[in-house]
This record gives structure tokens, sequence and C-alpha cells, in this order.
């Protein structure tokens, strides 16, 4: 019913920015979220929005460094990632949700095959 499809990854050093991008077909539901998962790690929440712009919601771990933004006319929504460290290395991942106010990826329905972000110290 929805295809996402994240880009924007790569490798930064430590202190850098990285902008990701989740392009969304379909009806792509009420919210869009934002995850990451590491190597051995469980899929952690990082931030997600409403289509419309609000609400907006950060982990404690990427508040202040991380800003989450959508764009209704081209159906997509983007992550800006500054300040990076080498903690946020991970694979991110976008996911659509129906709910509202949901951080856990279990309620997730629809999902991109994920973007890699490498960060170096």
């Amino acid at each position: 019913q929805v295809q996402l499809v994240e880009s924007g990854g790569g490798a930064v050093q430590a202190g850098g920015s990285l902008r990701l991008s989740c392009a969304a077909s379909g009806r792509s539901g009420y919210m869009l979220g934002w995850f990451r998962q590491a190597p051995g790690k469980g899929r952690e929440f990082v931030s997600f929005i409403g289509w419309s712009g609000f609400p907006t919601h950060y982990s404690d771990s990427v508040k202040g460094r991380f800003t989450i933004s959508a764009d209704n006319a081209k159906n997509t929504v983007t992550l800006d990632m500054n300040n990076l460290t080498p903690e946020d290395t991970a694979v991110y991942y976008c996911a659509a949700t129906r709910s509202a106010w949901i951080t856990r990826a279990a309620d997730f329905s629809s999902w991109g095959q994920g973007t890699q972000v490498t960060v170096s110290s």
C-alpha cells in the first residue's frame, strides 16, 4: 500500500552533518518515523513527524542535534543530522503508521529498506 525509500546515507567524520530523506509513494499514513539499528542492537526510535508537520518528537539521544521535517508536496520526510558521533553509526530506516505518538517499531506497519550512516572518530 505504501513504499518508502531512504536515501542520503554515507560516511562522515564526528562532528559533521548528514541529511537523510525518505520518499513515500502511495498512502503513507499519518505519521512518519525514523529508526536506527546498529549491528547486534535492537531497532531504536529516533524521531517522528506528522505529514502536516505536527507533531514532532525526538529521542533523548538525538534531541537538539537532529531535525525532522516533512514536505507534503513532494511526499518526502527529511532528517537533518548534526554534530554526529560514532554512536550514531547505524542503518537508518523510515517507517509509516496511521497511529499518532508512536515510538515502538512494532507499531509501524510500513518500512523502507534502510540507509547506512557511518560516523568515524
